[in-house]
This record gives structure tokens, C-alpha cells and sequence, in this order.
């Protein structure tokens, strides 16, 4: 019996393999990094960052959220959406609020400033995010938002090493 495991075919095909999740992995994190450079410039120009006007477009969404419930939707540590929300805060756009089922919980809310910035700026922003898929159909983006999901899918479901 031969032994194939250590055939060229099999060494070329993982090679193959390889670098074309190394090409996928380097084009996804280039698009990333493109696209967001667009969407910070057009928030900076409100005195933003992006992730604080992620915390502005959630609230605005969904209404009043506790923090933990903000942070897991924008992606930031406990102590990231603390500093996120008192600067926040501190330019009077969201308010702290307290649970009344938990007195140790908070709700971040927008406050009528809040509310009224974000009501302004968010449909600008939502037009410069379709003009940057644009290049993209409707049938590409559809497939694109099918097997990126499932990527990130399955890699929320790998243990961290």
C-alpha cells in the first residue's frame, strides 16, 4: 500500500488552500479598512468617532439599552463602552439611567441633543454606506452578507486558542 499523505499533490493543494485563505483574509481586512476610513471621516466631521456614533445609531434604533447590552452590540470591552458613554455624556448626547430592577445596572439613553444629532446625521451616513457598496449589485451584496456570515458564524463558534 502507498502512503499518499506526503504526496506533492496533497502538499500543493494545501499550499493552494492556504494561500488563498491568506488572500481572502488580506482583501477582507484592505475593504475593511477602506470603507471605514470613508465612514470616520464623515462622522469626524461631527466631532465622532466611529464607535461613539455606533452608540448613538444603536440607541437611536433600539431606544434606551443597558451598557452591557451596548457593548455587546458594538463590539467593545465593559471598560471601552464606560470611557464611550461618559464622554458621551459629557457632550451631552447620552444620558445614564437608572434599572429599576437592578440598582447595580445602568441604561444609556439619548438625551434630545443625542437624539436630534444623531436623527440629522444618520441618513447621510447610511447613503454614503450604500454609494460604497455600490460596486457591488444587490445579488452580490445579498451573497456577500450570506457567506460572510456564515464565516463570522463559524468562527464565533471555534474556541479562542
Amino acid at each position: 500500500m502507498i502512503d499518499l499523505s506526503d504526496s506533492p499533490d496533497r502538499s500543493e493543494r494545501e499550499d493552494v488552500s492556504r494561500a488563498l485563505a491568506l488572500k481572502l483574509w488580506v482583501v477582507l481586512a484592505r475593504a475593511t479598512s477602506s470603507v471605514e476610513a470613508h465612514l470616520h471621516a464623515n462622522v469626524a466631521a461631527e466631532g465622532l468617532t466611529l464607535t461613539e456614533f455606533g452608540i448613538l445609531e444603536v440607541l437611536y434604533h433600539k431606544g434606551p439599552l443597558l451598557l452591557g447590552e451596548v457593548q455587546k452590540r458594538i463590539l467593545v470591552s465593559s471598560g471601552g463602552v464606560t470611557y464611550l458613554v461618559d464622554r458621551l455624556e459629557e457632550k451631552g448626547l447620552v444620558e445614564r439611567r437608572a434599572c429599576p430592577e437592578d440598582r447595580r445596572a445602568r441604561y444609556a439613553a439619548l438625551t434630545p441633543a443625542g437624539e436630534a444629532l444623531i436623527a440629522r446625521i444618520f441618513p447621510a451616513h447610511a447613503e454614503l454606506i450604500e454609494e460604497l457598496m455600490s460596486p457591488l449589485t444587490a445579488e452580490e451584496q445579498r451573497q456577500a452578507v450570506d457567506l460572510l456570515r456564515r464565516l463570522g458564524r463559524a468562527a464565533a463558534e471555534r474556541p479562542v486558542s
